[in-house]
C-alpha cells in the first residue's frame, strides 16, 4: 500500500499558502473550453482583494471570459519564484475556484490600479470586468515532501 504523500495541514502551510496569495499579481487561469470540452490555460493578471479573495480583471473577448460565463468552475495556480534553483521546488498553490462577475467593483478598481498601474490603459474599455475566483478547495506544494490539501478557511476565506 503506498502512502498517502500529502500531509496534515500545518499551520505554517496555512501561513505559506496566504502569503502566496498575498503576494499574487499573476496566475495561470485553467476554464473548461465549451467549444472543444478540453482544458484552456490563460496566464492572467491576479490578486486578491480585501477580503483576501482572488480577483482578476478580464476582457470579455477573451475564451477564458466566455468559458467562465458558461461554466464558472475553474483552477488558479499562482507560485512565489525563485531567485534561482529548480521551478520545481518553488512553492505553488493550485486552488479550486467559482468564479463570478463582480457587477460592482467599488474602490477595487483603485486598488487594482495600484498593483497594475499599466492596465490603466484598457481599464475602463466597456468588455473588461472584474471576476472573484472564490476558492472551494487547493493544494499547496511548499516543497518536496510538503504538499498539503486547504480549505476556504485554511486560507483565510469565510
Amino acid at each position: 500500500m503506498i502512502k498517502d504523500p500529502v500531509r496534515s495541514t500545518t499551520d505554517e502551510a496555512r501561513d505559506k499558502a496566504r502569503q502566496i496569495l498575498a503576494a499574487m499579481r499573476h496566475a495561470v487561469l485553467a476554464v473548461n473550453d465549451p467549444a472543444t470540452g478540453h482544458p484552456h490555460l490563460s496566464r492572467i493578471a491576479c490578486q486578491v482583494d480585501a477580503a483576501g479573495v482572488p480577483v482578476a480583471l478580464l476582457s470579455g473577448l477573451a475564451i477564458h471570459s466566455r468559458a467562465l460565463a458558461g461554466d464558472p468552475r475553474a483552477a488558479l495556480l499562482a507560485e512565489t519564484p525563485g531567485d534561482r534553483g529548480d521551478p520545481m521546488t518553488w512553492p505553488r498553490l493550485s486552488l479550486q475556484v467559482t468564479a463570478s462577475v463582480i457587477a460592482d467593483p467599488g474602490s477595487l478598481r483603485d486598488r487594482w490600479l495600484a498593483a497594475h498601474p499599466k492596465v490603466a490603459a484598457f481599464i475602463d474599455l466597456p468588455d473588461f470586468r472584474f471576476w472573484r475566483l472564490l476558492p472551494q478547495g487547493g493544494f499547496l506544494n511548499a516543497g518536496f515532501g510538503a504538499a498539503f490539501r486547504l480549505s476556504p478557511a485554511d486560507l483565510g476565506i469565510a
